[in-house]
């Protein structure tokens, strides 16, 4: 999906519009360093997240998912209790100016029968934040594409992520967050369990 020509050209036309030689030593690869950056940035164009949550665990049901529960192991969790990932490191590309955004993703799920390994959280939540996007939208598509290959009982998605454009432009001081949450199933019904999931993270 990556056109490296056409991102190379891109950049020689930027290069000349804001003055510069682009032929000039310390330039002259630039074009190439930049096509193989976005290549790698943007390699979640073409990652189907179905991949990494169709690996499952398949456990018997008990609990109404309100227990407490710590992080599960691989495979090892009982469905009913909260299983929470937090601290998924990310980066990403803001559509708007298309400059990174970076920071983590908090994660909880009550699983209905099906659990996932810890890695896929942080597989699905990569293949995401390699997408041109808003910080918003990609905490909705983590919590529906998990809603809709684990059917879990409920996902509870936070994202905290710096931007650098609203940085640069002084709209933020440096090292201010920005937090986006999307709740789905009894998340978005309990605020008990919502207040729990943040007690959680507070741990």
């Amino acid at each position: 999906m990556i056109d490296a020509d056409k991102i190379k050209e891109a950049v020689r036309l930027l290069l000349e519009g804001i003055g510069e030689d682009p032929d000039r030593e310390g330039l002259a690869e630039t074009p190439d360093r930049v096509a193989r950056m976005y290549g790698e940035l943007f390699s979640g164009m073409d990652a189907d997240p179905a991949e990494p949550l169709s690996r499952v665990f398949h456990i018997a049901n008990r609990g109404s998912g309100r227990s407490a529960g710590d992080a599960a192991v691989e495979g090892g969790a009982p469905a009913g209790d909260m299983i929470l990932e937090k601290d998924i490191v990310f980066h990403s590309m803001c559509e708007h100016h298309i400059l990174p955004f970076y920071g983590r993703a908090h994660i909880a799920y009550i699983p209905d029968g099906r659990v996932l390994g810890l890695s896929k959280l942080a597989r699905t939540v990569e293949i995401y934040a390699r997408r041109l996007q808003i910080q918003e939208q990609m905490t909705g598509q983590i919590a529906d594409a998990i809603m809709e290959h684990l059917s879990p009982r409920g996902v509870m998605v936070v994202l905290e992520a710096e931007h650098m454009c609203m940085t640069m432009r002084g709209v933020k001081k440096p090292g201010s967050k920005t937090v986006t949450v999307a709740a789905r199933g009894v998340f978005r019904e309990d605020d008990a369990l919502q207040e729990r999931f943040f007690r959680m993270l507070r741990m």
